[in-house]
């Protein structure tokens, strides 16, 4: 199937050559990978949390479903010149009033009650006197027609879209989807990602640390990253520097994932021999891309069925980066999105960064909102690429761009917001 989306980008991932491309071009390469979205599955209303929608949803009925009081109190056709009213009976939120209410009387009414044909009003309660066969109303002149009443489809009306295609499924969907009766969406399917580190000296976690090894952090920061994004993690562990078992291990990920997703051993490093796989599985674009941190970075196509890779850089810092800036927008883009873009905000600095021209620099930081609701950022301190506590410690990225040398106190940035979930 061929995917209106790859259309629009017109820079192919493989027409890079061996140019140092900007982020904004290398983001825009990488989206040719993706040559059509995933299929689409249908799923129970309850499984569906942080899914994709593949349909537009559209409201089969009036929500609310009736005009309904949205206080307890009477309802009634509102009379001016009338103080007192006869109670003609109740309407109860399961158990409507089902008479014609008649002229210059009212209903005892719950909040949520249809309203009764012939009422156009509901006055609270702590606004009435109550007898058992009538009430008063005290101050009529606040009285307003048609007050405290929720009229059948304020929320949303018959036949129109309540959800759109593309909208990613929060609690807020699911609830309004929920309202209308909805009981299974169809749902974009989960990219699939075949993640792995690679390096003879990354050892797992529990395991002894040898004298000149490190443990694998990369591994599983980008699994959690794939899955705060929604993806089904595929995960192969750690693979030695051996070019037979690398080969091995990226032909077998590309028969089965929608995506490759590797850490480290992408340099021209002499024991680095996951480019030299990739070669002789498939087509590689490999470049160095404008940014610190966030290289060096190889992307290409496995292959017969030309399954994408992106191959990260092997310090952490490094590596989230880059994955937030590339991956992101493939995974939004298996998911049927055009843009995966990642989010930004203007916020003032509070500090002078220092920059160098002709990169792109994603320093970490942490935004606060001032007294006045305006956001203010500074760094998080040292910027290593290899400090994941500098990644602990900030809410956001500050992007200063290509041209920049350096940006001072009181100045506008950009930044990137991070996903906390506290």
């Amino acid at each position: 199937m061929n995917s209106p989306l790859a259309a629009t980008t017109p820079l192919s991932c493989f027409e890079l050559d061996d140019r140092v491309p900007s982020v904004d071009e290398a983001r825009q390469a990488l989206l040719t990978l993706i040559e059509a979205p995933l299929g689409h599955e249908r799923v129970a209303l309850q499984d569906a949390h942080g899914r994709r929608l593949a349909e537009t949803l559209s409201a089969p009925i009036n929500v609310p479903q009736n005009t309904n009081a949205a206080m307890d109190g009477i309802a009634l056709a509102w009379l001016a010149e009338q103080t007192r009213w006869p109670l003609a009976g109740q309407a109860l939120a399961g158990e409507p009033f089902t008479s014609t209410l008649a002229t210059g009387q009212c209903v005892s009414i719950t909040t949520g009650a249809p309203l009764p044909d012939g009422a156009d009003t509901v006055i609270m309660n702590e606004q009435l006197e109550i007898h058992a066969d009538h009430v008063r109303v005290h101050s009529p002149e606040r009285v307003i027609r048609g007050q405290n009443v929720r009229q059948a489809g304020e929320d949303i009306a018959r036949g129109n879209v309540a959800l759109a295609a593309g909208e990613q499924l929060d609690a807020a969907r699911l609830g309004l989807a929920a309202s209308l009766g909805i009981a299974y969406v169809a749902v974009y399917r989960r990219p699939r990602v075949a993640v792995f580190s690679t390096g003879s000296e990354v050892t797992a976690p529990g395991a002894a640390l040898p004298a000149a090894g490190i443990y694998d952090a990369n591994r599983f920061t980008l699994s959690g990253l794939l899955r705060e994004h929604g993806a089904e993690v595929v995960d192969l562990g750690i693979l030695p520097d051996c070019p037979d078992t690398l080969r091995h291990a990226l032909e077998g990920a590309a028969a089965s994932a929608d995506l490759v997703l590797t850490s480290g051993g992408v340099s021209a490093g002499q024991a680095d021999y996951t480019r030299e796989a990739l070669t002789a599985l498939g087509q590689l674009a490999f470049w160095r891309v404008a940014m610190r941190p966030g290289r060096p970075l190889a992307a290409g196509a496995l292959g017969e069925l030309r399954t994408p890779f992106v191959g990260l850089p092997g310090n952490p810092v490094a590596a989230m980066v880059a994955f937030l800036q590339f991956v992101t927008p493939l995974l939004a883009r298996l998911e049927g999105q055009s843009s995966g873009a990642p989010r930004r905000l203007c916020a003032i600095v509070d500090e002078t960064l220092a920059s160098r021209a002709g990169r792109r620099d994603f320093i970490r930081g942490v935004y606060t909102s001032d007294a006045r609701g305006q956001l203010r950022v500074r760094s998080t301190g040292a910027q290593g690429s290899g400090i994941l506590t500098s990644m602990v410690n900030a809410n956001c990225l500050v992007e200063l761009p290509d041209a920049c040398t350096a940006v001072h106190p009181g100045e506008t940035v950009i930044i990137q917001p991070l996903r906390r979930e506290a």
